[in-house]
């Protein structure tokens, strides 16, 4: 590997932010999973949630949206939602639905610079019922259409964009997040090794 590649590897771990993911549940379409991906490595998320009771596993994801994202990715895989939630509030705070409700709040309205935990639900019918119990709250991505939905991969996308803003202002990207053992085992699964080791 070559020292330019090595320190293009290094920066983007750099900018990791290990307390934000992404859950994707029952998402369906392959494309949709793959395109948040791509998003999901843009804003600098390593770690990426599918929970999937519902659909066939083992369905590829769309190679073409993704640009290969998945490879930069942790994806962590489950069918069974407790066993999901019991994970993530191992490392995050606060986890959110986006799920049009009475007591849904704005996606401004949100924290997204402490450790968060963002859920996306199939594209027909949402986010689970079971799923919003288990959640701390909801949110709504404003808007002033005829129509009050947005494609999966969209909606994720302007979050994690708001997230990043958010992030981003409060100095999250100036900080190394990534540490120890997780930070080595992405460096040897990215097939490269610290010039100082």
């Amino acid at each position: 590997m070559t020292p330019e590649r090595i320190t293009r590897l290094e920066t983007v771990l750099n900018k990791r932010q290990p307390d934000l993911t992404v859950v994707l549940e029952n998402v369906f379409d392959p494309h949709n999973i793959s395109a948040v991906m791509r998003t999901c490595d843009a804003v600098g998320i390593q770690d990426m949630y599918i929970l999937n009771y519902k659909i066939p596993p083992h369905r590829k994801w769309g190679a073409k949206s993704s640009s290969s994202a998945a490879k930069w990715l942790s994806i962590h895989q489950f069918t069974d939602a407790g066993e999901c939630f019991a994970a993530l509030r191992k490392n995050y705070k606060k986890i959110y639905t986006t799920h049009l409700s009475s007591d849904a709040v704005s996606l401004h309205e949100l924290n997204l610079t402490e450790p968060v935990a963002l859920v996306f639900g199939n594209e027909h019918s949402g986010v689970s019922e079971e799923i919003i119990a288990m959640a701390d709250g909801n949110f709504i991505i404003p808007q002033v259409g005829i129509i009050k939905s947005l494609n999966i991969s969209v909606a994720c996308a302007v979050t994690l964009y708001e997230a990043f803003r958010q992030k981003n202002e409060a100095g999250h990207y100036n900080n190394v997040k990534l540490q120890g053992e997780q930070l080595e085992t992405l460096r040897t699964n990215w097939g490269f090794i610290d010039e100082n080791e």
